[in-house]
């Protein structure tokens, strides 16, 4: 049971880094950012390229790992979703770009890199730190931390900022953000930027413990999607929340009918939430204005 647990959180840390970022662009955006999967295959798969091809110190081609991502970010809000919205595209639209994006980038990173699962751990096999009967590698607890604290620097910057005041004021109404003197186009870039840079974070942190594939960002994202939709998109304890509650699900019921329904599971919790309280977690019910 305490390996369960401790499976559970190391989950939730990495599924609750990307429901952050994917909230922080569904928010501002609002539409389905597909593309967001791919994103975060991105990270790990430039990690791959600057360690093993580059043959870059592997804290380097971490970093680089990110800025790849962010970079992405910056690149597909400018020459796909800005000029959509230029023309004042439905969301479904916006929807549908960033799949194709998606699925070009995937099919990108397969004729590069193929199919095969790559690595960047090292090759050397250590055993586990023991905490209170369960294993838990030094990469594992880095990925928790990392994870922990990426997500408390991007509650501060919402909270604190001038940038991060201005893309709450985006979500909340973005005609009124652009009349009260706010730069719209330039709140999206930095979102998607900030977005992509978490997308990648867990990527990379992934990468390090399991390997990848350029199929990796699909269950990412599915897991990113339903953390979101338990918390709650506006909020990111929530967010947390619903990452924590989801974990323990999985991992939990891996001891009860197996490891094979694992993702049931995410979506049968996805679809109780939908029926019961589609706000999430800590979302607030909207209420219908009287005339």
């Amino acid at each position: 049971m305490t390996q369960y647990f401790v499976n559970a959180l190391l989950a939730a840390s990495m599924w609750a880094l990307v429901g952050v970022g994917f909230a922080l662009v569904f928010r501002v955006a609002k539409f389905f950012h597909f593309a967001h999967g791919v994103v975060f295959t991105i990270g790990a798969y430039s990690t791959y390229l600057f360690n093993v091809w580059l043959q870059l110190p592997l804290f380097v081609a971490i970093a680089a790992g990110i800025v790849s991502s962010t970079i992405l970010g910056f690149v597909i809000e400018s020459i796909v979703y800005r000029p959509l919205r230029k023309r004042n595209s439905q969301p479904l639209v916006l929807l549908l770009a960033s799949l194709g994006v998606y699925i070009v980038l995937q099919n990108l990173i397969s004729l590069i890199f193929g199919d095969a699962t790559k690595s960047v751990r090292s090759k050397v096999v250590k055993e586990g730190v023991k905490v209170f009967g369960a294993r838990i590698t030094p990469v594992q607890i880095l990925m928790m931390s990392t994870s922990v604290i990426l997500i408390v620097v991007v509650a501060v910057l919402l909270k604190k900022t001038r940038l991060g005041r201005a893309m709450r004021a985006v979500a909340n109404d973005q005609e009124l953000a652009r009349v009260s003197g706010i730069d719209t186009n330039r709140v999206y870039l930095w979102t998607f930027a900030l977005g992509s840079a978490l997308a990648g974070a867990a990527g990379i942190l992934i990468a390090l413990d399991v390997d990848m594939t350029p199929t990796m960002g699909m269950n990412a994202l599915m897991m990113g999607v339903v953390v979101v939709i338990i918390g709650g998109a506006g909020s990111i304890p929530g967010i947390a929340i619903g990452a924590l509650l989801l974990g323990m699900a999985q991992h939990l019921g891996v001891g009860w009918i197996g490891a094979q329904w694992q993702d049931a599971i995410a979506f049968v919790i996805l679809l109780a939430f939908l029926l019961v309280r589609p706000e999430g977690v800590m979302g607030k019910k909207l209420r219908k204005a009287t005339v």
